[in-house]
């Protein structure tokens, strides 16, 4: 199991201890996702957080009438879950499924709280990534409610660079809230301008 990609996620985030990261990451285990399995789905107890060592994962949600709701691309060094039913113990809502061969490193709920207790510096970690995740959100909401697809098709680009040929357009499209024929003539124009 390599934990060095995690490592160095959260030496960016925080300075801890060596004996707090050896703590901390004997608490994971790793796991395999094949493309197109799904590591969750709606109405299952989770009792886990994950961190991508490698490939590229969706996490979505399903209406009634079957229309799919992307909530989240997760790729490299990005932390993925369920996280209402996973902090709050309610069943799952989500569907998280593999876009690729993925390899994660997985937490349990009851380890992260007794981590909590133990190395304090991993509170002040997950409470920098929640904050973090919160404006991103934030910033998702307000620029779905004014601004244009090429604006929010950039801003998705900056959010995840290198993902356009790791996910289909209609995908891309479902994250955005927009039609993948609306997301295809943007990026058609913005080729364009490109050009000329």
């Amino acid at each position: 199991m390599t934990t060095e990609p995690l490592i160095e996620h959260i030496k960016q985030q925080v300075d801890p201890r060596p004996e707090d990261l050896h703590l901390f990451t004997s608490k994971f285990r790793e796991v395999v996702v094949t493309k197109g399995k799904f590591l969750l789905q709606p109405d299952t107890h989770v009792k886990h957080e994950y961190f991508v060592v490698k490939g590229c994962l969706s996490a979505y949600y399903l209406d009634k009438k079957g229309n799919k709701s992307i909530v989240q691309f997760a790729i490299e060094n990005w932390w993925l879950g369920d996280f209402d039913a996973f902090y709050n113990g309610v069943p799952s809502k989500l569907y998280i499924e593999a876009l690729e061969d993925s390899t994660l490193l997985a937490i349990n709920y009851n380890d992260l709280q007794t981590l909590f207790q133990q190395s304090p510096i991993f509170e002040r970690y997950f409470r920098i990534l929640v904050t973090s995740a919160f404006i991103s959100l934030r910033k998702r909401i307000l620029s779905s409610l004014g601004k244009s697809i090429k604006e929010r098709y950039l801003e998705f680009c900056e959010s995840y660079p290198n993902i356009e040929g790791r996910v289909p357009n209609y995908q891309i499209a479902s994250y955005l809230g927009v039609s993948p024929e609306g997301l295809s003539r943007a990026r058609r124009k913005m080729k364009a301008l490109k050009k000329s």
